[in-house]
């Protein structure tokens, strides 16, 4: 079982360059089961398929994916996120980041206590700022943050006066997230999502791995804002991306 965010030596040379390609291809990730407390987050299968340039984000679970959600606080520092992550080795500035920002994700995610996806109206209520208990997908940018825990991972924050290059769906937090709309899909045991990308060339020769997690707002509600705190499943086991695209 998985309690911590410890970054592997794989995933620390995949963020800085010095990972040489798995040779083995594979079709998707086949992750053992019985890792996690929560059936809803232990991971059996992780994949990523193209087909033109839309890649659809799979990954199945052991049962009643999406069915466990946060509790809510009443508050945003202190509170928690639930997320099933796919971290890749796409650039960041692929989806409208910096170039190598660091490790590049598709996250599906829910956070009752707060919304941060101002341009979409998931409830359908007329209202845009109130979703956040509804699960939907986020690219976040991920770096180790030793004030996160020693090894652990963060979204990484933006500095006060930096004005970085940003996706247009940014949604305005000072770290690097997007709000880009794409809709996850679960059913029974699996979640589904497709991403277009502009070009198909974006996303030749990627590497991912299959993530459950929570996430934590910090206290200061910056520097960090957004840590991993607990890793509930990782598919690969050790956070290698030895996924190869089909």
């Amino acid at each position: 079982m998985k309690s911590k965010v410890i970054v592997s030596s794989a995933i620390m040379a995949v963020l800085f360059g010095n990972v040489d390609a798995h040779e083995k291809h594979q079709t998707g990730i086949q992750a053992e089961k019985g890792n996690a407390v929560k059936a809803a987050f232990d991971i059996v299968h992780s994949k990523i398929s193209i087909k033109n340039n839309v890649a659809t984000f799979h990954m199945a679970v052991a049962k009643q994916a999406g069915k466990s959600k946060p509790t809510k606080t009443g508050q945003l520092a202190g509170s928690k996120v639930f997320s099933y992550v796919w971290p890749t080795t796409i650039n960041s500035y692929e989806v409208g980041f910096e170039k190598d920002a660091g490790i590049l994700a598709l996250a599906v995610t829910v956070h009752p206590d707060f919304d941060d996806t101002p341009l979409f109206d998931e409830n359908a209520d007329g209202n845009t700022d109130n979703d956040g208990d509804i699960w939907h997908s986020h690219w976040v940018v991920l770096k180790p943050n030793e004030v996160c825990g020693e090894g652990a991972l963060a979204v990484v924050d933006i500095p006060e006066g930096e004005t970085p290059r940003l996706p247009k769906t940014w949604p305005g937090l000072p770290i690097l997230l997007d709000s880009p709309g794409w809709q996850p899909i679960f059913d029974k045991e699996s979640i589904k999502i497709k991403v277009a990308f502009d070009k198909e060339s974006q996303l030749a020769d990627i590497q991912y791995d299959g993530v459950t997690a929570a996430l934590r707002v910090n206290e200061s509600v910056h520097a960090p804002l957004l840590c991993v705190v607990d890793v509930f499943d990782v598919a690969s086991g050790d956070l290698s991306l030895p996924g190869k695209v089909e």
